[in-house]
């Protein structure tokens, strides 16, 4: 893919507290930008949190508006690789832009922005990852962080990611040792309130873990 962006956000609704101690940066899917899941701050009604909603560097092959983080059509997911380096710098000057360390970040998307939540997630050294009709487009190996919570939920209907790639993805990420909260839902790629309050159990417990 070409015309490379830098990355760039839309911040947290402007209700979230000002004394917000975590953050969240969310990645849209292939094809939309950082405005289709911004509604997902006011929902997640979780004033401890900061949210980034992050518009994918690559501008989308046929809709206008649309971004993408790399080329699904292509076989090699071309613009993948350029796309995982910009996230990967980009979350890494989040502390000192935010004063929220990344230890207490949380990466999470739908759809292909699960994809790139999974992928990147599991190289930095943050608090959690979930990937809302997410998938893997690579195979996880073991190394020298421990991987984060990871937190899954997917539709038995989907027609865009079939079920089948969402469990391969949680068996995959449990091989190489990650704890996976994973939950099916008869729904099809979409994100409906129920995914909506498991959501919000999962980020507030990294939040507030028990005791």
């Amino acid at each position: 893919m070409t015309n490379l962006a830098p990355l760039s956000a839309i911040a947290s609704p402007s209700q979230v507290s000002p004394t917000a101690d975590h953050l969240a940066v969310i990645l849209h899917g292939w094809g939309a930008n950082a405005q289709d899941l911004y509604p997902l701050g006011a929902a997640l009604n979780l004033p401890n949190y900061h949210y980034l909603f992050v518009n994918a560097p690559f501008p989308h092959p046929q809709i206008p508006q649309g971004r993408a983080w790399y080329n699904l059509e292509s076989p090699n997911f071309d613009g993948l690789a350029e796309s995982r380096q910009a996230l990967q710098d980009y979350l890494l000057t989040l502390a000192t832009r935010t004063q929220i360390p990344l230890a207490n970040t949380v990466l999470g998307g739908f759809s292909q922005g699960g994809a790139m939540s999974l992928d990147v997630g599991l190289t930095l050294p943050i608090a959690g990852i979930f990937a809302l009709s997410g998938y893997l487009h690579f195979q996880p190996e073991s190394s020298d962080l421990s991987p984060p919570p990871i937190f899954m939920t997917h539709g038995t209907q989907d027609q865009v990611v079939p079920i089948a790639m969402a469990r391969q993805a949680q068996e995959a990420l449990k091989s190489v040792g990650a704890t996976v909260e994973y939950q099916e839902f008869a729904m099809g790629h979409e994100i409906p309130p129920p995914v909506l309050g498991r959501l919000q159990q999962f980020l507030k417990g990294i939040a507030s873990p028990p005791v």
